[in-house]
């Protein structure tokens, strides 16, 4: 569908709903959407502040999704307003067969296709002997609801072009507590679910064995298949086989929840070991599926870095940029930071550790721009709660070497380390590899240090401990 029909099809469905058409702001949005464009690339273009844009976008999706009967935004509006101009041709051509059967059709009249959309052609001989789509059968009951998203534009692109261009067959979504990983996952599953046969989603906390999570998969395969089959009857095929015969999207989040505690990043719980078989033949062996692991570590046998020559990938999410984050401030009422930065940059852009920082200001009443002045780095309770989780899954080896790291003002790098004397060569190399599939650790060039906030973290805790101590 053209831009031009595009924007005619909204106009329309517009000025039906507020008796007024499209305005210019309104026809930039949408023409930038098509077109594939930021708020902030559409706000540039028209000399207005990029709230305006969001503001105006927020209230045409909420139009169209009224008008559609599905939850339309930035990211489905091109293939949400097709499925309606497709829907629109199927019910007029529906109701036109009616009509001839019961003989009220005029043929003498002239018809416009469909009557209420605009520069639609009436349907061919070559639509009519379409073949029909498959049957798409998700179960999605466990991905979380979407809230607030804030912009991550490339993560989502990238991901998308891993799975429906390059035929990715298995990706790791990693990165630190709060960084959006799941989000962005439900995002991206919400934008491509429609291109998949099948799509599921599953918490692994739900499955502590894999026989568990491969009969509620295959059952979702099994049942669609043969739904008046009962379950007890029904022949069940191998996973792999169900992947090889039909193109799936499976999510599995939290897949952290695998490995153990107090080791070294990626060794398997005890009955969890098959999970390392069924992702080999996920990536080794050919199908038209893909697996997204999404979690604090991936597993060993995905490494950090993949060649485009390989059908994985690992897209390690950092925090959001500037303009996002200051959303977030904005979203949770902090509207009077002259110098934002400061407060966003300890923070890294972190979604969840900068909602939990923003809420404790607010609930506090304290000035936010008097508590940047002494570069004040708050731990609200919620933010430690997350960040214990993720240490205390770490070794004592681990727990060493950010100790270290804590107590360096600057990055430092691997011979600074070992100057401390207490890990030897081999045991510090693989607590800085375990750290970084953490994303614990912070490695610019070759040296390594801590975010801001988790020296904090370490810094309170030991304190907290040697007050114990002294007790």
């Amino acid at each position: 569908m053209s831009i031009k029909e595009a924007l005619k099809i909204a106009d329309k469905i517009v000025f039906d709903k507020t008796g007024e058409h499209l305005d210019d702001l309104q026809e930039a949005v949408l023409q930038g959407t098509v077109q594939r464009e930021t708020y902030k690339q559409i706000a540039k273009k028209f000399e207005c502040s990029e709230s305006s844009v969001r503001k105006v976008g927020s209230e045409l999706w909420q139009i169209l999704s009224e008008e559609f009967g599905e939850d339309v935004n930035k990211k489905n509006f091109q293939s949400a307003i097709q499925r309606f101009r497709v829907s629109n041709v199927s019910n007029f051509t529906q109701n036109v067969i009616e009509q001839h059967i019961s003989g009220n059709f005029n043929t003498c009249g002239e018809a416009r296709y469909p009557p209420d959309i605009p520069n639609s052609d009436p349907p061919n001989q070559e639509t009519a002997n379409a073949k029909p789509t498959k049957t798409l059968h998700q179960d999605l009951s466990e991905m979380p609801e979407l809230g607030n998203f804030f912009d991550r534009t490339l993560e989502l692109h990238t991901l998308t072009t891993w799975i429906l261009q390059q035929n990715c067959r298995l990706i790791t979504l990693t990165g630190i507590s709060g960084i959006g990983k799941t989000s962005l996952a439900v995002q991206l599953v919400q934008q491509i679910k429609d291109e998949f046969e099948y799509a599921a989603w599953f918490t692994l906390n739900e499955f502590p064995t894999i026989d568990k999570f491969q009969s509620n998969l295959t059952q979702l395969f099994s049942q669609s298949e043969n739904p008046d089959s009962s379950p007890t009857n029904q022949k069940r095929l191998p996973l792999i086989k169900y992947l090889q015969n039909h193109r799936c999207l499976v999510v599995l989040d939290d897949v952290h929840n695998l490995f153990c505690s107090g080791e070294l990043a990626g060794k398997y719980k005890p009955n969890y070991e098959e999970y390392r078989s069924l992702f080999k033949q996920i990536e080794k062996l050919s199908h038209q599926s893909c697996f997204l692991l999404v979690g604090w570590e991936p597993p060993k046998e995905v490494p950090q870095l993949t060649s485009e020559n390989t059908p994985i990938r690992t897209l390690q999410l950092t925090g959001l940029d500037t303009a996002a984050a200051r959303e977030i401030l904005r979203d949770k009422g902090l509207t009077e930071i002259d110098n934002c930065e400061a407060l966003i940059h300890p923070y890294q852009g972190n979604p969840f550790w900068l909602k939990s920082v923003a809420t404790l200001i607010q609930e506090l009443g304290i000035s936010a721009t008097e508590l940047l002045l002494d570069d004040t780095i708050l731990l609200p309770e919620d933010l430690k709660d997350v960040l214990q989780q993720q240490y205390d899954r770490t070794s004592e080896l681990e727990k060493q070497v950010m100790s270290l790291l804590a107590a360096e003002n600057q990055p430092v790098n691997f011979a600074k380390l070992l100057q401390h004397g207490q890990i030897s060569s081999s045991y510090l190399l693989n607590a800085l590899h375990s750290l970084s599939r953490r994303c614990l650790i912070e490695k610019q060039e070759n040296l390594y240090t801590l975010s801001p906030v988790m020296k904090q973290y370490i810094k309170t805790r030991r304190s907290h401990l040697t007050n114990i101590d002294h007790e």
